[in-house]
């Protein structure tokens, strides 16, 4: 279960997203609609092809890596986070597997 979610903004747009951090329930019994729903295109496509070739089993593999493959492309396309809605910024990093930008404070 996702034990937080990670609030990240893009200090060039002002886009915000909401991601959360750990295991995705939503992938579980959803499939591919939770990134279809956030806008992931490229997860989206790439789940339903696998989902279609494994006949679903795919979403018992990808319900444990997708929060943190959508945060890793939040990351690339140049989000930063923002804050954090409970627990340590430091711990969500760990169960990424890398470190998270935060935005510089304004001052």
């Amino acid at each position: 279960m996702a034990f937080t979610s990670i609030i990240f903004k893009n200090p060039n747009t002002g886009a915000m997203k909401e991601a959360p951090v750990g295991f995705s329930w939503t992938v579980f019994f959803f499939g591919f609609f939770p990134p279809l729903f956030r806008g992931d295109w490229k997860w989206a496509i790439i789940m339903f092809i696998i989902a279609m070739i494994t006949f679903g089993l795919s979403n018992l593999v990808f319900m444990f890596i997708y929060n943190k493959l959508y945060i890793k492309d939040l990351i690339g396309s140049g989000y930063k986070a923002q804050s954090i809605a409970s627990g340590d910024m430091s711990f969500a990093s760990a169960k990424v597997g890398m470190q998270i930008p935060m935005l510089e404070a304004a001052a």
